[in-house]
Order: structure tokens, then C-alpha cells, then sequence
């Protein structure tokens, strides 16, 4: 078995290193990248069979990363190690999950203990193993009253970008009225006042109150607007602009 790590941080990729070999003895080789494009350049060179991946790193992030291992590499197993529970880095991992994937999530906060039972669960009999707060995120976004559903996480997303109402219906399939139902749906659920305030209309532009609100409660955040950036293009490139 071979493992590969992906950390930014020199210190944490030598913890790694020895939490590897002490909860998989019998692995036979232990690769290092410094950042996610090193991460699947390694992936595509050489054999690996399960991936350490930190969230956070420079240029390219563990979540862009881990998607492009998965697009070619789908079996992979993948233990995502972070700093963070945000709603926007649980769902951004959701997302790019393969139907059926073995994969992890667990945070740095955890005993070296944990990490090394994560590591056997996943590497050594194919477990899903995710943090307690994490999972509890998960269940948050997933509940009708607290979370946002996936469509409203898309609307916020491209509001985010800068669409407009029919570049979004265009994008996503729907109509102008659809749009607009959802971006309703979703400003009742952050608690935004639609109502004017005086007789000069709203204190808030709705479209911009959202980004503020979810950008503050950790519902969007840098990696995740990247990738969202990244789709955007490429759908753009296809001759989808209107």
C-alpha cells in the first residue's frame, strides 16, 4: 500500500508521515506533496491508494485537488485532515464525493489517536469515517428548516459570481421565474427584510445582503468560490453566454 500526503505545512506532513506508518505497518511507501497540484501530479505518476489531504493550501486547494483525483480516479479513498467544519468546506467536499467513495474527514484538533483510526477504517476496510462536528454540519445543511437545500446553495453560489437572473436560468435550466422563487426561498432562510423601510425602499440591496450573510456565517467562502469560479468558465467556454 502506498500513501500519499498533501500538507502545505512542513511540521504537519512530518506528524502525518509518522501517524501513517504507525497506524498502516504495512505500507510500503509514504509520498509527500507540498500542495494540491503536486497532489495529483503524484496521483497520476505513481501508484497510490489512499491520499492524506489537507483542505486549506495555497494555489490549489485540497477540495480542487481531491475533484480532479476523482475525475480520473474515482475508487480513490481520500482522508480530508482540516482546521475546519464551515458548512462551506463540508459542502464542498459533499460535492465532489463519487457515488460510493470511501472517504474521510477529520480535523486537526483530533487525537493523533483518532487520526490513526480514521486512517485504518478507511485505508484498511473502505469506512466512511467523518468527525462528530463535522457529521454534525452535514445534518444541519441537510435539514428542510435550518440548511439551505442544494438548489438554493446554487442560487447563492452564482449570485456570489455575479449572475444575473437569466444567466442562472440559462445555466442551470430553469426560468427567470424559477430564479426568482429560489432567491426568495433562499433570502427568507437567511432572515433577510425584503420590506422597504421608508419611503426611499429597502436599507439592504437583497443580492448583496445574502453574499455578506453567508460569507459571515461560513456558508461561502474562498475555496469554494474558486471551484464555483472554475465551473462558471468552463460553462462560459462551451458558448453558454447569454
Amino acid at each position: 500500500m502506498n500513501i500519499l500526503i498533501a500538507e502545505d505545512d512542513p511540521f504537519h506532513r512530518a506528524f502525518l508521515a509518522v501517524t501513517v506508518r504507525e497506524a498502516l505497518p504495512g505500507c510500503e511507501a509514504v509520498l509527500e506533496a507540498e500542495g494540491g497540484e503536486q497532489a495529483v501530479k503524484l496521483v497520476r505518476d505513481n501508484r497510490i491508494d489512499g491520499v492524506v489531504m489537507d483542505i486549506q493550501m495555497p494555489e490549489v486547494s485540497g477540495i480542487a485537488a481531491a475533484s480532479k483525483i476523482w475525475e480520473t480516479r474515482p475508487e480513490m479513498r481520500i482522508l480530508f485532515w482540516s482546521n475546519y467544519s464551515d458548512e462551506a468546506y463540508v459542502r464542498g467536499v459533499s460535492r465532489i464525493v463519487p457515488k460510493e467513495a470511501v472517504y474521510g474527514y477529520v480535523l486537526k484538533t483530533a487525537s493523533a489517536q483518532r487520526l490513526g483510526l480514521a486512517m485504518m477504517g478507511i485505508f484498511l476496510e473502505d469506512q466512511c469515517i467523518i468527525d462528530r462536528e463535522v457529521r454534525g454540519v452535514q445534518q444541519r445543511a441537510m435539514d428542510l428548516h435550518e440548511g439551505l437545500s442544494n438548489t438554493e446553495f446554487e442560487v447563492l453560489t452564482d449570485i456570489a459570481l455575479g449572475l444575473t437572473d437569466k444567466a442562472i436560468a440559462a445555466r442551470r435550466g430553469i426560468s427567470t421565474r424559477s430564479v426568482q422563487s429560489r432567491l426568495k426561498q433562499l433570502y427568507e432562510k437567511l432572515g433577510i427584510d425584503q420590506q422597504p423601510h421608508d419611503d426611499e425602499g429597502p436599507v439592504f440591496n437583497s443580492r448583496a445582503r445574502a453574499v455578506a450573510l453567508a460569507l459571515s456565517r461560513g456558508l461561502l467562502n474562498l475555496e469554494g468560490m474558486s471551484l464555483g469560479e472554475a465551473k462558471l468558465r468552463r460553462w462560459l467556454e462551451k458558448g453558454q453566454q447569454v
